[in-house]
């Protein structure tokens, strides 16, 4: 199952770069939404390899999922990798330089189903997909205006 969204940015690429691998934020943001979350990597700097286990509930049930870092191209995006007993999603988020000062984000999801409860999971998915399709795009677009606001703010 596959989720896209792209939007335009007010913000240069290296900004919106930067603010894609603010890894310690995303971990703050997740224990404020009562998500648990460790890195399981020695790395000091963003890379290939950094790793995190997390556990949270979702659809009412306690979840663990280990996610990596899987592809780091400054300026140009970043690939993640979840795995759970149930679950392997891919999240890749593209940036394009539109100009100077804007940047086109492009994120694309990719679930597949590892087990026989991932596959009851993903259709279940399936069966709200244009809903959780709609959200996936709000989220994003909630997300770049977030990072153009705080790019503004900034500079």
């Amino acid at each position: 199952m596959q989720f896209s969204s792209k939007e335009d940015i007010e913000a240069p690429i290296d900004a919106v770069f930067r603010e894609i691998t603010d890894f310690q934020s995303f971990e703050r943001s997740a224990l404020r939404r009562g998500a648990e979350v460790q890195r399981t990597d020695a790395l000091d700097v963003p890379a290939v390899g950094m790793s995190w286990h997390a556990r949270f509930m979702l659809r009412g049930r306690k979840r663990e999922m280990d996610v990596e870092l899987v592809a780091y191209d400054p300026p140009n995006g970043i690939e993640l990798e979840a795995r759970s007993s149930a679950v392997l999603g891919r999240m890749r988020v593209d940036l394009v330089a539109l100009s100077r000062g804007r940047t086109r984000l492009s994120v694309d999801l990719n679930l597949e189903p590892r087990s026989m409860s991932g596959r009851l999971l993903v259709q279940s998915l399936k069966l709200a997909r244009n809903n959780l399709s709609k959200r996936f795009r709000l989220r994003i677009a909630d997300y770049a205006v977030d990072l153009e606001d705080r790019y503004k703010r900034s500079a």
